[in-house]
């Protein structure tokens, strides 16, 4: 199992300096990658960019580019610069983001999801080869069929001969196609106690394109905070927690919701986002039960997270990358070294 350290949306109080200084780091001690994330704040483009001109081997890698956000060709001419840029380092990760962001920011219709990915994923793939494009899809016609466009193919070539691409996908129709089209899939509040779950759903994806998930990378995002005070540590980690469970959609459509319901949590979501969406979001917080946030954080002292780690890698954890609960830059790099030593003495990397 492979680290990776996920910055997140830019800023969380840092500056630019100190953003690039914690990579740097991690890059020294050892980190595979670095995944910058985007919502409707900062892009992920343009911060990885920054990192990967200060970086020299590790892995730049977006988690995510949100879909409605890019044409198809938008994401693979940046895709492409990127692996440039950084040398052939460039892992794209993608996701449709929710409805909220996708039709409220972007003003793109949040539906044919499933179809849209397929084929976004496909038009992008095919640009990468550098091939001419024409294609007729459900979701994406190129050229249009009615006016002067013309096929054209990408005018500059990646460093790699093949970017990988990831999915975050949480349904399990999403995840059997993220096994069946992508190199990697991007899970957000993985629970290595239920990875079981996803797993058939993973390899019936695979079937269909008939491969095997031997190379695939499971490449969760966890949030850690290594402490030998665990009431706090978890306290931490409730806010963010209670603002996707609770916050993150409407009553009728919260896909992190219906994740902590699968998890057996039925009673205890459904509380907190009732709880959160009439404004009660401190309530919402304390809601969350201490079982919910331990199977999906890396909480507590040295030895729980020791043993922890171990449990990812046992469960097929390709890359782990953690995001700190620390908002300024000194306790980031602690908890980064702490992880990296703890993965170490675990035999888990």
């Amino acid at each position: 199992m492979k680290l990776g350290v996920n910055v997140g949306y830019w800023g969380l109080g840092l500056t630019a300096e100190q953003q690039l200084s914690i990579v740097q780091e991690a890059e020294r001690i050892g980190y595979d990658s670095v995944w910058a994330a985007e919502a409707y704040g900062s892009d992920a483009a343009t911060v990885l960019a920054w990192l990967a001109a200060g970086t020299e081997r590790i892995g730049i890698c977006s988690a995510i580019f949100q879909i409605p956000g890019r044409s198809a060709g938008m994401t693979a001419m940046t895709a492409a610069t990127l692996d440039q840029l950084s040398g052939g380092r460039f892992r794209l990760g993608l996701g449709p983001s929710g409805p909220q962001v996708s039709e409220g920011w972007h003003g793109v219709r949040f539906a044919r999801q499933l179809q849209r990915t397929r084929e976004y994923v496909e038009v992008v793939r095919t640009m990468l080869r550098r091939e001419r494009v024409e294609y007729h899809g459900a979701t994406i016609q190129l050229p249009l069929p009615d006016g002067p466009g013309k096929a054209l193919k990408l005018t500059i070539s990646p460093v790699q001969e093949e970017i990988p691409i990831y999915i975050a996908a949480i349904g399990p129709k999403n995840v059997a196609l993220t096994g069946e089209i992508a190199d990697g899939w991007l899970p957000i509040f993985f629970s290595p106690e239920h990875v079981q779950e996803f797993r058939p759903m993973l390899e019936e994806g695979a079937r269909r394109a008939g491969r095997s998930l031997d190379r695939f990378d499971i490449a969760p995002t966890v949030n850690v905070l290594i402490s030998d005070d665990v009431d706090a540590a978890r306290d931490a980690m409730r806010p963010m927690l209670a603002l996707y469970v609770g916050g993150m959609g409407s009553r009728e459509k919260n896909f992190y919701n219906q994740l902590m319901q699968r998890y057996g949590f039925e009673a205890e979501a459904k509380e907190v986002q009732d709880l959160y969406l009439d404004g009660r979001k401190e309530e919402a917080a304390a809601a969350l039960p201490a079982e919910l946030i331990d199977t999906t954080t890396l909480v507590g002292p040295r030895d729980v997270v020791r043993e922890r780690l171990a449990v990812y890698a046992q469960a097929g954890v390709g890359t782990l990358s953690v995001s700190p609960m620390a908002f300024d830059a000194q306790t980031r790099l602690e908890q980064l070294r702490l992880v990296a030593e703890l993965a170490e003495s675990a035999a888990a990397v």
